[in-house]
């Protein structure tokens, strides 16, 4: 869709095409389009709501949930073409789609982010590189990164697969034989172990996206899908100044999860069946049949009995329905605490309201301390399986890193504000904040 450049002209397109929607079921079903509606959402609340016993059962009743997941919608879809309001309601949810993104780009428009402060810097002298061959299916040999890095004069050690090695170790070394810059072309895991080495000797980081996901590249807004672009850093950089995460004495850069998703990649057949050491292990972790029971606490606030949670460098937008995905800023000096609570299937419908439905907690603080009724708990960091002792202290240390982009990158994720009708009928008007 195009970028619209005008909060005005876009809360206009918004509400334009939001009323369009509206209309077009209104002419085509009358007060009949209130019922059509309700359906559609209540076949969407029973779909919610199957996911979650498919997730929390095993057996037949798995089997029945999975059927009803899938039948709830198609039922609904059935209804609408038999009373011949199929079209209407596809015409309908294809205006909302273009209204949602004008709205949020107004409202975007209207609270625009403060730019990253970047400092331009002489390319390092001593620049040293880690690389593991395996990151994102072989991403270092598939887009030459070795060869074009030691062009550009870096100084790269090749992980071998088979001889693990200490990659903190590697880059304390490094530092200390006189390296002015420490990089990693590899999986998030392996970034944040050398970003701490970084931050602690106050070296220049800089992050080659060689991983699988590439969180962290992301939300710099480096090219996840040419890993190759990010070695410009090395001759035409700057730099820019972004938290990090501690959980415990660990560093991270994206986040650390406790509870069930922590719980099944401690699982040894996890690597090897993801899929199905999920579905195995989750419904007794749901049920809370085993796991320990967690108690989060962040400021003045108390969470009892979460399921799952998840602590971020730096929050997720709040406009991602899942309250994950992108950050759009690393530097805001707070963590992102994620709770779910969902102890059945009508709570787990309720999440369709996001951070407004009783089964999600969202905050933000500068420390998050984690409790639990074991003597340790599992956590993952990003990515990375561990196991530590209670109580978990998540802490932010504001401005830790020092880290070398490309001077010429694309932009950071833009904000994905939730929809306010009121707010946007303001901006509509020719009103602002």
């Amino acid at each position: 869709m195009p970028a619209w450049k005008n909060k005005t002209a876009a809360a206009r397109a918004s509400l334009a095409l939001a009323a369009a929607a509206i209309v077009n079921m209104l002419l085509a079903a009358g007060l009949r389009s209130i019922t059509l509606l309700g359906l559609g959402l209540l076949a969407l609340g029973v779909t919610v709501a199957s996911l979650w016993w498919v997730l929390s059962r095993r057996g037949v009743l798995r089997v029945l949930a999975a059927v009803l997941a899938v039948a709830a919608p198609v039922a609904v879809l059935v209804h609408y073409a038999a009373l011949g309001l199929l079209w209407a309601v596809l015409l309908s949810l294809a205006l909302w789609i273009p209204a949602g993104f004008a709205g949020r780009s107004a409202l975007r428009l209207d609270s625009p982010a403060a730019p990253r402060a970047e400092v331009s810097t002489a390319p390092p002298r001593r620049p040293f590189l880690i690389m593991n061959p395996r990151s994102g299916g072989g991403k270092v040999e598939r887009f030459d990164l070795l060869k074009k890095a030691e062009a550009l004069g870096a100084e790269v050690v090749l992980l071998d697969p088979a001889h693990p090695q200490d990659v903190a170790e590697l880059a304390r070394r490094a530092v200390a034989g006189g390296a002015d810059l420490i990089g990693v072309a590899g999986g998030d895991g392996t970034q944040a172990l050398v970003a701490g080495v970084a931050a602690r000797h106050d070296v220049p980081f800089m992050v080659i996206s060689a991983g699988t996901r590439n969180h962290f590249a992301m939300d710099l807004g480096l090219d996840r899908d040419d890993p190759s672009t990010c070695l410009d850093a090395l001759t035409d950089g700057v730099e820019i100044r972004v938290d990090l995460g501690l959980v415990g004495d660990r560093v991270f850069v994206n986040n650390a999860s406790f509870g069930a998703y922590a719980a099944v990649v401690q699982s040894p057949e996890y690597r090897d069946d993801k899929v199905g050491t999920t579905l195995r292990v989750l419904p007794d972790l749901l049920t809370r049949h085993t796991g320990p029971r967690l108690t989060v606490r962040a400021g003045d606030a108390v969470l009892d009995g979460p399921q799952a949670v998840l602590v971020s460098n730096n929050p997720y937008q709040g406009g991602d329905p899942a309250g994950l995905g992108r950050r759009e800023r690393l530097d805001t000096g707070t963590l992102g605490i994620l709770g779910v609570k969902v102890d059945n299937a009508a709570q787990a419908a309720g999440m369709l309201r996001g951070s407004h439905g009783a089964g999600l907690t969202a905050r933000a603080a500068a420390e998050a301390v984690i409790d639990a009724d074991a003597a340790e708990i599992p956590v993952g960091v990003d990515g990375e399986s561990l196991l530590l002792k209670v109580p978990v202290v998540c802490r932010i240390q504001p401005a830790a890193l020092r880290v070398r982009v490309p001077r010429h990158r694309r932009a950071a994720p833009p904000s994905k504000p939730p929809l306010d009708w009121r707010r946007l009928r303001k901006l509509a008007l020719g009103g602002g904040r």
